[in-house]
């Protein structure tokens, strides 16, 4: 299949690279000349434009920064190159309004268009098991869930158009809030006199067990894997959990929900970014809890 890919960045890169891993012909396209050459080197080949790289494709996936991007990609790149009829797969993670708003002129443009946005970070975009939380009609999602495969190990129908980016930006806040009151935790069992190794062996299998604790410990040690054990550099930036708390904050706003410790975890997320810990691992904010960080 011909793939058009706009947007090449910490995830979109590893995506391109496993889109032609699967054999696809990929055209790729960034602002970024380096990014652009890596994915170049994984086997995609070079568009001069993101016009350019929806000409032709059977199907354009695009990771980008905001909704704006994605808004104006579309709009003024996308429809005006693309054959009506392609598949549209918007990745990023955006405002549950822009994502409908796009589909909405994609459908009336003759498109085919999902919201898939995707969790995994990094290392997962590279492995190609990225989880996809798709919004979009049973059709759309029947043609996408093979293009989405050659990047995911989990293809999730979220619902119709937009569901997919209101499934992110939840579950995201819920991520933010667990790191938080995990790594509250963490502290005070310190402060207790409790050994860090001794408390994950205690609450990991007792009913304090989450995901951040078991697969991402804010503390160094317990689990070899997670950026606490390289200072936190790399993984989920904490400048992108603050995105998606602000996403989910703005959400919950609109339409009237109350949501008092997302609130909280965006305040303690901006403090934390705003201090200089925006390109630290979103699990780096034990740092601030626990007073050790200094920017």
């Amino acid at each position: 299949m011909r793939i058009g890919i706009i947007g090449l960045g910490n995830m979109g890169g590893g995506m391109a690279a496993n889109l032609a891993k699967a054999g696809h012909e990929v055209m790729a396209f960034d602002l970024s000349a380096d990014a652009l050459g890596r994915a170049v080197t994984a086997g995609c080949t070079a568009a001069t434009s993101a016009a350019e790289a929806a000409t032709g494709a059977e199907a354009v996936v695009t990771m980008l920064p905001a909704g704006t991007h994605v808004r104006d990609v579309y709009q003024n790149s996308v429809f005006g190159a693309a054959t009506p009829g392609t598949l549209l797969l918007d990745c990023s993670t955006i405002d549950v309004d822009s994502a409908r708003a796009v589909a909405a002129a994609a459908e009336a443009a003759g498109f085919v268009m999902c919201d898939a946005p995707v969790s995994g970070g990094i290392a997962a975009a590279n492995g190609g098991t990225l989880t996809f939380m798709v919004g979009g009609s049973a059709e759309a999602f029947a043609r996408a869930e093979p293009v989405l495969g050659a990047m995911g190990k989990a293809i999730l129908h979220a619902g119709g158009v937009g569901a997919g980016q209101a499934a992110k930006i939840c579950n995201n806040m819920l991520l933010g809030a667990s790191m938080i009151a995990t790594a509250e935790a963490f502290v005070l069992a310190q402060k207790l006199g409790l050994d860090a190794q001794t408390f994950f062996d205690i609450s990991s299998k007792a009913s304090g067990q989450n995901w951040s604790m078991t697969s991402y410990c804010p503390v160094p040690g317990p689990v070899p894997t997670a950026p606490s054990n390289r200072d936190y550099q790399g993984g989920f930036a904490s400048a992108l959990m603050l995105k998606d708390l602000k996403l989910a904050v703005a959400a919950a706003q609109s339409a009237g929900a109350s949501v008092p410790m997302g609130a909280n975890a965006e305040a303690l997320y901006q403090l934390f970014a705003g201090m200089g810990g925006a390109g630290l691992d979103f699990s780096g904010i034990i740092k601030l809890l626990d007073g050790s960080w200094r920017s």
